[in-house]
Parts: C-alpha cells; structure tokens; sequence
C-alpha cells in the first residue's frame, strides 16, 4: 500500500484534495477525526486535558470545546506543546492501527490528511508527502469566511503553525490552490494519473 501523507497549512485546501483523491478510490484516514475520537469523555487523553486546562474547556454535556481548548492553545505555545505533548502520541498509535488495517484489507492508496504531519514527527507512517499550499493572506480570508474567525484569530492560528517555507522543505509534491476548484481538480488529475504510472512501474 502507497501511504499519502497531505499536509498543509488551515485553510490550505486540505480538505478539498482529500475529497477529490478519495474519490479516485484513494482511502484516507483524518486526523482530525482521530483527534475527536481520543478527545472522548473517558478517555486518558479527556482526564489529561482536563487536568491540564481545566473544566472550562468543557461543553455543557462534558465534551471538549475544541474552539475554547483552541482559543487557549493559539494564543499560548507552551499550552499549545502541553496539549500536543497529550493528544499527538495516542493519535499517532490509532492513526498507524488504521493504516495497518487497510493493508490488510488490501487497499492500493491511502491517504493520511493531517495538518500536523510535519509538526507532529508522522511523515514517517507515509511514503510521500504532498502538500496545499496558499499565501498566509488567502488562508487568513478562507478561514475568516469559512469557520467566521475574525481577522486577528485567522492570522493567529496561521503563524502559530509552520510558514510555507518550512513546509516546502519536507515535502515531495507541491499542490498550490490559489485558484479555481476546477484547476485544483486537473491538478490533482495530473498527479493521480502520474502516481498511478510510478505505483505500476514498481510492479513491473
């Protein structure tokens, strides 16, 4: 199995190519989803955070606010490795049980979408890594329309994660959507059709 890692700053266009290569046949794992799952009432990782935080972090029915635990973690880097040094190891655990399982399910391609995956030190579970990049400004005005952030929230969560550049030095395939849904749909075409060449030249 071809493990993809897609990475990218918020509001990069992550999502949208995830989308797209799944619709390819592509399998992929969120790690965002698996961030929800370790964040569960009951869990290790819930007692962590609480413990760490405090209960002011909590939703009303015991969950936790992800936009409060947020607010805190982008505004603070010493909170923001304290909750990482919580979340990333269980995550990374359930992330590779995933992986495995689909090659034992037989699956061709996979994709891991983590906005993290630099970060975090999960590069290693993938075999290539692509990445969605966009000027600072376009990200900052997607999330501000997207997840309705004010400006200075928008840019705050931008310069609290890795710059483009650092980026680009670890990545293997280089996806800019700074422009139509359509044209990032034949850009992802392109690569698809040039990672299906590579995959069947290896078994050749």
């Amino acid at each position: 199995m071809f493990v993809i890692g897609l990475t990218g700053g918020i509001g990069s266009g992550k999502s949208t190519v995830s989308e797209m290569l799944r619709a390819k046949g592509a399998a992929v794992v969120y790690a965002d989803l698996v961030g929800h799952e370790v964040y569960r009432p009951g869990t290790a990782v819930w007692d962590e955070i609480v413990a760490a935080f405090g209960r002011d972090v909590l939703t009303a029915d015991g969950e936790i606010d992800r936009r409060k635990l947020g607010a805190i973690v982008f505004a603070d880097p010493e909170a923001r490795r304290r909750l990482n040094a919580i979340a990333h190891p269980p995550m990374r655990r359930l992330m590779a049980e995933r992986l495995d399982e689909l090659r034992r399910q037989g699956v061709h391609v996979a994709v891991l979408e983590a906005a993290l995956l630099i970060e975090a030190g999960w590069a290693d579970l993938t075999d290539e890594v692509w990445l969605t990049l966009v000027p600072p400004a376009v990200a900052a005005q997607r999330l501000m329309e997207r997840n309705r952030l004010s400006r200075e929230e928008a840019q705050a969560r931008i310069a609290s994660q890795l710059s483009n550049e650092e980026r680009l030095g670890h990545a293997d395939v280089v996806i800019d959507t700074d422009c139509s849904l359509a044209e990032v749909g034949r850009r992802v075409d392109a690569l698809w059709e040039g990672l299906m060449v590579r995959l069947a030249a290896r078994t050749t």
